[in-house]
């Protein structure tokens, strides 16, 4: 499986806090079935200001750790970008670390805040657009306004946008309402891959191979392999992976 969306990097987010957590996950993820890993931590402001330099850094230190003690999963790197307006401005000074690409598009994993669907967020994904990249949500189901109101996400899909459903989501590792509405996600056929969002070994490990078990069920294992392998590696093909 190719996982997407992952915080295995050391020491930069909310995700693993040393080598020795990365390597942790790392064997955790090759475990249940994932092969290539894109390390997408958070970009957000007063938070995690992380960017290109700060990512690449920890993303070698890794890549290292894991050749040295023989970890055959395969890692590339990327963000995770909390909406903002200043995506516009980072995205002309070339500080947007993206997924892969998507017909022609740089892909970006954007972050919405967990609260609501920000005004203006519509225009946003259409500038984005415009400009030849792709924003991908991350976890729409995890979004209040979202749980509270699945046509919500409505306006999202009409404006170009493309969805990552969080693999915990299918496992129940969140609320019944989370589970619940990605549940309708997928049957709406809104739900563009899945993805770990693995942040630990135990607090939030890599769901993957239990996902895909229950998205075969609620579909069927062609509509699995869809989301959790064909789709991903599309996006993914080009990256530089090590």
């Amino acid at each position: 499986m190719i996982d997407l969306h992952s915080h295995i990097l050391p020491g930069i987010d909310d995700g693993a806090p040393d080598l020795a957590a990365s390597l942790a996950m790392a064997e955790q993820s090759v475990a249940v079935g994932v092969s290539h890993m894109v390390c997408t931590p958070h970009i957000h402001q007063s938070y995690f200001d992380n960017n290109i330099d700060s990512i690449s850094q920890a993303y070698q230190s890794l890549v290292e750790h894991l050749a040295q003690v023989g970890c055959p999963l395969k890692l590339s790197f990327g963000a995770e970008i909390r909406i903002t307006p200043d995506i516009m401005i980072w995205h002309k000074q070339g500080k947007i670390p993206f997924i892969g690409r998507w017909q022609n598009k740089d892909v970006m994993l954007l972050e919405l805040p967990h609260s609501h669907i920000p005004p203006g967020t519509d225009n946003l994904l259409r500038w984005l657009l415009k400009n030849d990249i792709q924003p991908v949500i991350a976890h729409p189901e995890r979004n209040r306004d979202i749980i509270a109101n699945p046509d919500k996400i409505n306006p999202l899909k009409r404006a170009g946008c493309l969805f990552q459903a969080t693999a915990g989501a299918f496992t129940g590792r969140f609320s019944e309402a989370v589970k619940e509405t990605v549940g309708i996600l997928l049957a709406r056929e809104v739900i563009t891959y899945v993805a770990s969002d693995t942040h630990s070994v135990n607090r939030r490990p890599n769901d993957m191979a239990q996902a895909f078990i229950e998205v075969a069920a609620l579909k069927d294992k062609e509509y699995a392999e869809r989301l959790f392998k064909q789709t991903p590696w599309l996006i993914s093909q080009g990256n530089l992976w090590q």
